[in-house]
């Protein structure tokens, strides 16, 4: 059996490694390091695949959401509601715009935000829902825009682990994770489903007026070279980074799926078991069904019932079997971020998640061999 690993990008390079050698060496002869032809390319065709007006790329996924939350035009002061079980870069762009962070519960099924707690937490001075489309699916957008358009708000898609997904309204339109909201933000990390071999990161909208605010944003607030019409950042997507974006972009369905095949494999290897919960996708029920696209699996994330989470995290690294657990403090708990607003009665849901979820490896290259040895080392250990 060959080495099992979290994600295995040299196993995902060999398919694509022509392509990207060429490219790569073509912008090494061109020089065209910055803003070349690669990285307008690949705009065009990643908003040819979402479905939306607009990408504006840039350099990260991070910079991708404090980028939206600037040229939406929010002030400090302004609450932004967001999920307390996620990535702390999600609520680090809000503090460091110097708005407020309203950090809520989540659902305990999937892991995404819960919307009882996101209509309770709505105040005059709400003006932004950011959902965190965790481990790959959306978040439940008809009843997020629904609130939004109620209360006059705008709302932030965190797609940072959900490109790819779709999400089908409640009369049966659907449409691509990202696109839904007022902006969406992604993130590029290598380890996304759609990853580059570096930083990058990209906004989409539907909005004229909000694309070009932000393509100033994203340069210095430039529209003409040296005159600076709004306050920008510095932050643009290499060439480099977009020629291997432009090589993955036309398999990220093929990509998606292979994941999905896996989690399928997991489940059925977990089913039945007390002490293990598989991850439940939102449209499909708690099974993924033969022709799922709502979940892309950025994570398969279990939750242990049994206390024995800890002590599988060790189990897993004896036997040479990568995990992680995402995540395994709240961000109200977090230093950072701690807040007098906060009252643990107010995140049951999460204070229970970070005792009990572990993601095993999930990727494009496992094998039937390397997920039968991973699922029977868990039932072993978490059973015996």
């Amino acid at each position: 059996m060959k080495k099992i690993q979290m994600v295995d990008l040299g196993g995902q390079y060999e398919g694509i490694k022509e392509q990207v050698n060429s490219a790569i060496a073509t912008i090494m002869e061109t020089s065209a390091f910055i803003n070349g032809p690669e990285v307008k390319s690949f705009q065009s065709e990643l908003e040819a695949y979402l479905g939306v007006k607009h990408v504006i790329p840039c350099a990260n996924g991070t910079d991708a959401l404090q980028i939206a939350m600037m040229g939406l035009g929010l002030q400090p002061g302004d609450e932004v509601i967001t999920a307390d079980f996620t990535f702390a870069a999600t609520v680090e762009v809000i503090a460091l715009l110097q708005l407020t962070p309203v950090l809520v519960d989540v659902e305990p099924d999937t892991f995404n935000i819960d919307i009882a707690a996101v209509e309770k937490a709505i105040t005059p001075k709400t003006k932004a829902i950011v959902p965190v489309h965790l481990f790959g699916q959306c978040a439940n957008m008809d009843a997020i825009m629904q609130l939004a358009d109620q209360h006059n708000l705008y709302v932030i898609e965190d797609n940072a682990q959900a490109i790819g997904a779709d999400y089908t309204f409640n009369n049966g339109k659907k449409q691509k994770a990202g696109t839904i909201g007022h902006v969406g933000a992604t993130s590029f990390f290598p380890s996304k489903n759609l990853g580059a071999y570096g930083d990058g990161g990209a906004i989409f909208t539907n909005d004229d007026e909000l694309a070009h605010t932000l393509r100033g944003v994203v340069n210095h607030g430039m529209y003409e070279r040296y005159h600076h019409d709004v306050v920008g950042v510095n932050s643009r997507l290499d060439s480099i980074q977009a020629a291997v974006l432009r090589a993955k972009l036309p398999k990220l369905d093929q990509y998606c799926n292979r994941r999905r095949q896996a989690a399928r494999s997991y489940n059925s290897a977990f089913r039945g078991q007390a002490n293990i919960i598989t991850p439940r996708t939102t449209q499909c029920g708690q099974e993924i069904c033969d022709t799922c696209t709502c979940h892309v699996f950025h994570q398969y994330t279990l939750r242990i019932t049994n206390g024995k989470r800890d002590a599988l995290v060790k189990h897993l690294a004896e036997k040479d079997i990568p995990c992680g657990v995402y995540y395994p403090i709240p961000l109200h708990k977090q230093k950072a971020y701690v807040d007098e607003r906060y009252n643990e009665a107010d995140f049951p849901v999460t204070n229970q998640l970070v005792k009990e979820v572990i993601s095993l490896p999930m990727h494009t290259e496992l094998d039937d061999e390397q997920i039968d040895f991973i699922t029977k080392t868990v039932v072993d250990f978490v059973n015996g």
